[in-house]
Order: C-alpha cells, then sequence, then structure tokens
C-alpha cells in the first residue's frame, strides 16, 4: 500500500477522536472516507496534514514512517489537504494564492508576467476556466473551491485529501472536478476523498473506509458487491429507511408575504408568501439568486419591495430588526456568517438571545448555560462540553449550534435555512430534517434552500424553482419530478 494507516489515537480531554483506526491506500487509487459528523474523519486528515499528531499509532507514505513536527514536514512528504472551509488569502489573485511562498522572481522582483503564464497553464490543462488575474475576493464560492482544488495540480503532490470537494460546486464545475481526479489517478497519486454524497463515492471511489465513533466500522478494498444500504448501515450503526421521514401539515395562515423584492444583487422583483406550518423550498443552479433573495429578506442586503409578517408590514431592514420582528436566517456559509469563532458553545447559542435573559446589562450566565445544555441534549450536539471552542466540532455540529441559537431565541415566526446540511452526514440529515417538520408543526414557517434536489424534494411542501434571479415556477408536493424542476433551473437557450 502506498498510503498507510496503522493504530492511529487520538484524545482530547473528554473525547476520543480516534482509537486504533489501521487501513491502507494503493498507488494511484481513489479512495472514499465517510462517517457521520464526529466520527473522525477530521481528526485522521488533521494528522496526515501535520495539523495535529497522533498520541499513538503511525502513518506511512511509500513505506517511509512520517513523523511530522509541522505542516510544512506533510507538504514536504508530498501531501496536500484541500479543506472544505477554503484556505486562500481574498484580497490576493488567484495566480499569487496557487503560487503562495513559491513566486517567481527574477533579481529579487515578482516575475508577474511568468507567474500569470505559468498559472493559466496549469489551469488550463486542468481543465479549470479561471481568470489567474482575478482577485479571489471577486470570485463565487464555487470559484474559489476549484482555486483551492487547482493547488494540489500546481504543487504535484503524492497524496492528495478532498474534504467535500463538491460542496460549493455546481454540476458543470463538479464534472471539471471528477474529470480531474481521474486524471490525477492515472498520473499514480492517491486520492483520499472525503464527502457525505453516496452517488459521488459510488461514481468515483475504487474503495471505502467507513468510521464510527472514532474506530474503524468498515473498510472496502473494492466497491463491488456494497451497496448503499449496507454503507448507511456502517455509518450510524442502524438502518435508515426514509431519511427524509417526510411528514405531512395542514398549513395555516400566510405567515410571510414577500412582494417585488429587490436588492443590488437580485435586481429582478420576487414575490411568493409561505404558510404557517409550512416548508417551502427555493431550488436554483449556483448564481440563481437563492441566496441573495433570502440575504435580502433578513436585512443583510438593502431590500426594496414589501414584506409582511403576519399581516403587519415589515419596514425595518437590518438583521438585529428582523431577527425581533420574527424571522432568522441560517447562512449557507456558516464559517464567515454563521459560528462565532473563537468562542464556546454556550456563547455561539445565547448570543441571539441575551436580550431576554440579561437584566440591567448583567448576563445570566446560569440560564446560558441550562439553554445550552438543553439544546445540546436535544440536537445530539457531540461534544465533551458546552466550554468547548465551537471551532473544535465538525461542520454539521456547528450547523447544530446554529439551529440551537435560533431555537433559544423566542418569537420566531420565520425560519430560513440556506443549505441546512451542506456537509453533513446521512445520520444528522435525518436528525435536522425531523427538527425542520417539528417547527413547522409548531407553526412556524420554514424556508429551506438547497442545491440538493432529492432534498428539497423530500421534506418540502411546495418549491419554488429560480433561475437567472427570478422565480420560475411554484410547484406543489404532487407535481414534485426531478424534469420538471430541472427544466425550470436552467437557462432558456437563446
Amino acid at each position: 500500500m502506498f498510503l498507510e494507516f496503522d493504530g492511529l489515537t487520538k484524545t482530547y480531554p473528554g473525547v476520543t477522536a480516534l482509537s486504533g483506526v489501521s487501513f491502507g491506500v494503493a498507488k494511484g487509487a481513489v479512495h472514499g472516507l465517510m462517517g457521520e459528523n464526529g466520527a473522525g474523519k477530521s481528526t485522521l486528515i488533521k494528522i496526515l496534514s501535520g495539523d495535529v499528531a497522533a498520541n499513538a499509532g503511525g502513518l506511512r507514505i511509500d513505506g517511509t514512517q512520517q513523523t511530522y513536527a509541522t505542516t510544512r514536514d506533510a507538504f514536504d512528504a508530498g501531501v496536500i489537504v484541500i479543506h472544505q472551509e477554503l484556505q486562500l488569502v481574498p484580497e490576493l489573485s488567484v495566480a499569487e494564492n496557487l503560487t503562495l511562498g513559491r513566486f517567481p522572481a527574477q533579481a529579487g522582483v515578482i516575475a508577474r508576467r511568468r507567474m500569470q503564464e505559468m498559472v493559466a497553464a496549469r489551469l488550463q490543462a486542468a481543465g479549470i476556466d479561471i481568470d489567474p488575474r482575478a482577485k479571489v475576493a471577486t470570485l463565487s464560492i464555487g470559484e474559489r473551491q476549484m482555486v483551492e482544488i487547482a493547488k494540489a495540480v500546481m504543487l504535484d503532490a503524492r497524496v492528495i485529501a478532498l474534504d467535500e470537494p463538491t460542496s460549493s460546486l455546481s454540476s458543470r464545475e463538479s464534472e471539471v472536478l471528477f474529470a480531474l481526479i481521474g486524471r490525477l489517478r492515472a498520473e499514480g497519486k492517491v486520492i483520499l476523498y472525503v464527502s457525505h454524497r453516496m452517488d459521488e463515492i459510488f461514481r468515483l471511489c475504487d474503495g471505502l473506509t467507513v468510521l464510527r465513533d472514532g474506530k474503524l466500522a468498515a473498510h472496502h478494498a473494492t466497491l463491488d458487491g456494497v451497496t448503499r444500504d449496507q454503507v448507511v448501515s456502517e455509518m450510524v450503526g442502524r438502518k435508515i429507511s426514509d431519511i427524509w421521514g417526510y411528514r405531512p401539515r395542514t398549513p395555516g395562515a400566510v405567515r410571510l408575504q414577500a412582494q417585488g423584492i429587490t436588492s443590488p444583487a437580485l435586481p429582478e422583483p420576487a414575490s411568493f408568501q409561505v404558510r404557517a406550518g409550512e416548508i417551502l423550498g427555493f431550488f436554483g443552479l449556483i448564481g440563481a439568486g437563492r441566496s441573495e433573495l433570502m440575504r435580502a429578506l433578513f436585512g443583510a442586503d438593502p431590500r426594496r419591495g414589501s414584506l409582511r409578517i403576519d399581516g403587519a408590514e415589515i419596514t425595518a431592514q437590518t438583521p438585529r430588526a428582523m431577527i425581533r420582528a420574527g424571522l432568522v436566517l441560517c447562512s449557507e456559509d456558516r464559517k464567515h456568517d454563521g459560528i462565532l469563532q473563537g468562542r464556546s458553545i454556550e456563547e455561539n447559542i445565547a448570543i441571539s438571545s441575551r436580550r431576554h435573559t440579561s437584566r440591567f446589562g448583567i448576563l445570566n450566565r446560569r440560564a446560558e448555560a441550562d439553554t445550552a445544555d438543553t439544546y445540546i441534549s436535544r440536537l445530539r450536539i457531540r461534544t465533551p462540553s458546552r466550554a468547548q471552542d465551537i471551532l473544535n466540532l465538525s461542520g454539521g455540529n456547528q450547523q447544530k449550534v446554529i439551529l440551537a441559537r435560533w431555537l433559544s431565541e423566542q418569537g420566531v415566526k420565520v425560519m430560513i435555512v440556506d443549505e441546512p446540511t451542506r456537509g453533513i452526514d446521512v445520520g444528522a440529515k435525518a436528525e435536522i430534517y425531523d427538527l425542520l417538520f417539528g417547527l413547522a408543526e409548531q407553526g412556524l414557517a420554514v424556508i429551506v434552500v438547497s442545491s440538493d434536489l432529492p432534498e428539497v424534494m423530500g421534506i418540502c411542501d411546495r418549491i419554488h424553482v429560480m433561475c437567472q434571479g427570478r422565480i420560475r415556477t411554484d410547484l406543489h408536493r404532487a407535481d414534485f419530478t426531478e424534469h420538471a424542476i430541472l427544466s425550470a433551473a436552467l437557462p432558456d437557450r437563446s
């Protein structure tokens, strides 16, 4: 085996992240890594990249035992990890990001033309259509993901770990990535592919390893004869017959009514309504305007048009005012717009509702602690304590903390969840869907924005399909078909 993990164990105070994990990957293979959030995948990747050191066990590459003191040692050994949370410098160009620390120079001066030509050639060879001169800050999330992936090509890595690489990519961009992975495999690279998307695992991977609770749950050297249901059972330790668990409801009165909503990022007027007890989905391709519409509703971007909640006109246009009016948003970009980095789980849950628990500017720490404990238990947030830094949690558990924040807020009438299960394992998905159904049953109007077509079809009562900044259709559950939804999502041919 070219890449070998041998009895890896990693413990933190109060939790065992990995326990005696051993498996190998052959040269020129794409190997899947799956497991619920908190199963140990991120810890394994951090050990591979030199971010953390194992307490026991070893790591070998091409038969050589690896001992990392820093991430630079892993880099020198030919290991590149493309994280789900992108590691780019927004104010630098694409070319500068891809040559950072290795700028071509002449007489001590950066040779920018040579740098741009070199990067342009490598991007073209990889099939990535991005201007190397463009500043990263001007790119879409999907384009930034492609730039991050291009690092592995530029650095000629021997072992490449991809952590949820398609989570922000369009279908076209995903196909470019899949073709690139095929070329890297043919060159003899080892690809460790971490994903919750079962279709991608079975399409791309030669073998698969499943982790559960920090231990090796299953290792498949080949996927011949392995079924999706089998992998789900290996991940969660139980069978999940219907991940969606759809529960029909009878919607009540109109809770949110939006009429002619526009914003700088959404020039086409959007009008729709959602009722109490209803789950309304918004589907569309990347750039369709779904998230831009939700940001305008939440007051994160300026808006024009009429907005009513329970019949009352809402003129306020700031997130604070919208929260007080009963509308909350779980953003698609939880790292930048959701979590409070470097703060505890308790603080992240309490931050929005402190006006209800404090008196005369004095915080009620006991009430905040009790609330945090309640939602940690209710949402099954995997953490040794409420004092844990939220950055130490997996992406799925961070998402649960954000949901807990809004659930602890009093007077919520409309909850918008943008990509609620991006990067979240199948078991946690089922829990979040159950939670959304429960909120609807309590009378909330729930809006789900998702690029996952089976997800919106599985949990929504109605679906609005957006394309090029406008709502193109309104489908009721009885009319849901993949053809109808995708046809509305695709731009008209000119």
